[in-house]
């Protein structure tokens, strides 16, 4: 899996993969170095890539997913705002031209209940 996204949507689509092959190193490489990613779930926030693949991690293992929704992405040069149903997301093009994660809220509670219907 390559280091970073070239669009915005890209991205997502990335992180969905991630998440299915529960792939830690994947998922990582998709944010910033100092990101946070947010799940609630009574999971903490997770700053920097070793916290944010432990969350994952525990994620996997309560059988939660990310699935990837956007339905609107706002951009202004090399930031973006990403919505989703159940995400809002603020990713940033780094000096490589590639898209990362800096701010990610997830509600994988409520995308993998939909899913499962």
């Amino acid at each position: 899996m390559c280091p970073g996204a070239r669009t915005p949507e890209e991205l997502e689509t990335l992180l969905e993969d991630a998440f299915v092959l529960h792939d830690r190193q994947a998922l990582a490489q998709l944010f910033q170095p100092g990101a946070m990613l947010v799940v609630g779930g009574g999971l903490p926030e997770a700053r920097g890539h070793q916290q944010i693949t432990k969350v994952a991690t525990r994620l996997w293992a309560s059988q939660r997913l990310y699935l990837a929704d956007p339905q609107r992405i706002l951009q202004i040069h090399d930031t973006a705002l990403v919505l989703a149903e159940h995400a809002i997301n603020v990713i940033r093009r780094g000096d490589d031209g590639s898209w990362r994660y800096a701010i990610s809220l997830l509600d994988v509670e409520k995308a993998t209940a939909t899913k499962k219907r």
